[in-house]
């Protein structure tokens, strides 16, 4: 059977662009090299520890992202836990430092961050930020170019952000979100991921998910997919696309091929570099793309006899191996007493590194950011993903490929192709929302 398109990966950009085009009655198979769907917003038994890629926040102001579960039958509201405050840690004092984050829907608590605090934080502390940030905004849309090629470090400099603004929410906010410190994370694509704010800050929040995003999210989007016609495999790794006169005609796995008319590649930039390098295409608009640097990403994630902390909330450990973390046992893990998920900084430090060495890092880190989980734990696991990032690294965003090739039959998705967002779930959806319209444009071409 020849289909109409076979999409090679099941993530949010791979099953965004086949329920699309399954709504219009197109035959599409999806094939997924893993077990089971959702890429990097999954959630699995790993030898009998319930664990997830890592730990995932919604933001409010995304848009794409809520749209496509709404097709999928998903009401976001229902599926997570609205947040409007933020903590930092640190191990030079010892105290939380706690920042509202929502004008609309928490004032009160946004303004005691802004003028509480005073302990950790001074009044000299924010205001050396004020520079940094308004100047940051106004490059972002005149200089856009420019700024991807300066760190987060040197625009901070250069604006003589004080040490311990600096330590306190800088360095939390590229090693916590992206995996990098701030010598090595574009200021570009820092204030990128800060400007939505601005023109959508009355709908600024963050959701926690109210279980495994496999059950909440994945599986129904899988569900709704298949509901429509379109056909999920799982356990399907993809070794070769199918090249034939100038066009890609299919995808070849480890047991068959699969031939359509269109072919989307939707996998992670790793995984998408070595597709393309081991296939016969050889064309210069993949040159940026296989050079488009890729960065890992390690969580290590911790079952315990009670919870590590008072409340579910998204913490960033300033100057620590724990970039940022989280406690889950009131919200994604309910089944055990107490669970922690941290994402770890600098990955590259432990992408290599055997379990228990990581384990031993974090629990001296841990202490001193005031966390005692010696004693308490049940069990733990330790996520690895070596190259499913694209890297934030400073001169690199203007690499990102567009999702239409000049491959016939050939279109991409994926957080790493160029959208108006950076590496998120929201660049993902949106990634398969333009491949979809792609693909649909293709197909109905007289």
């Amino acid at each position: 059977m020849e289909y109409d398109v076979v999409i090679i990966g099941a993530g949010l950009a791979g099953m965004t662009t086949g329920l699309l085009l399954t709504e219009k009655g197109y035959r599409v198979l999806i094939l997924e090299s893993k077990p089971f769907v959702g890429g990097r917003t999954s959630s699995w038994n790993e030898d009998g520890m319930q664990v997830e890629s890592g730990f995932h926040r919604v933001i409010g102001y995304y848009k794409h992202y809520p749209k496509i579960l709404k097709k999928a039958g998903i009401d976001l509201n229902k599926i997570v836990m609205w947040e409007e405050v933020m903590d930092f840690r640190s191990p030079r004092n010892g105290e939380v430092t706690t920042f509202g984050m929502a004008p609309v829907h928490g004032p009160l608590k946004l303004l005691h961050g802004m003028f509480g605090n005073t302990d950790t934080i001074s009044y000299k502390d924010r205001l050396s930020l004020a520079p940094f940030f308004i100047n940051g905004f106004k490059d972002y849309v005149k200089h856009p170019d420019q700024l991807d090629r300066i760190s987060v470090k040197e625009y901070a400099q250069k604006y003589k952000v004080s040490n311990n603004a600096y330590h306190l929410v800088l360095i939390p906010l590229t090693a916590g979100v992206f995996f990098l410190p701030p010598e090595r994370f574009s200021a570009y694509a820092l204030f990128g991921l800060l400007a939505p704010t601005l023109t959508h800050f009355y709908k600024m929040r963050m959701g926690a998910f109210l279980g495994g995003m496999s059950d909440l999210v994945a599986n129904p989007m899988a569900e709704a997919i298949t509901s429509k016609g379109g056909e999920i495999l799982t356990n399907q790794k993809a070794t070769q696309l199918i090249y034939e006169d100038g066009a890609v005609r299919g995808v070849v796995t480890e047991e068959r091929e699969y031939r359509a008319t269109q072919t989307v590649l939707a996998t992670e930039i790793g995984a998408a570099k070595k597709l393309i390098a081991q296939s016969s295409i050889k064309h210069e608009c993949f040159k940026n793309l296989l050079e488009l640097p890729a960065v890992p990403a390690v969580t290590i994630q911790f079952e315990l006899n009670q919870p590590t902390m008072p409340y579910d909330r998204t913490t960033f450990g300033a100057g620590t191996s724990l970039a940022s973390f989280t406690e889950q046992s009131r919200t994604t893990f309910t089944h055990v007493p107490g669970r922690l998920s941290c994402i770890l900084a600098p990955a590259q430090k432990f992408i290599d590194m055997n379990s228990e060495d990581i384990l031993n890092i974090v629990l001296e880190d841990a202490k001193k950011l005031g966390l005692q989980l010696e004693g308490h734990i049940l069990d733990y696991r330790v996520v690895k993903h070596p190259d499913e990032f694209y890297s934030l690294e400073p001169g690199h965003d203007w690499m990102r490929p567009e999702q239409d090739t000049p491959i016939k039959g050939f279109t991409l998705a994926g957080d790493y192709t160029k959208t108006s967002n950076f590496a998120t779930m929201e660049s993902a959806v949106e990634s398969g929302e333009i491949a979809a319209k792609i693909v649909d444009e293709e197909l109905t071409k007289p």
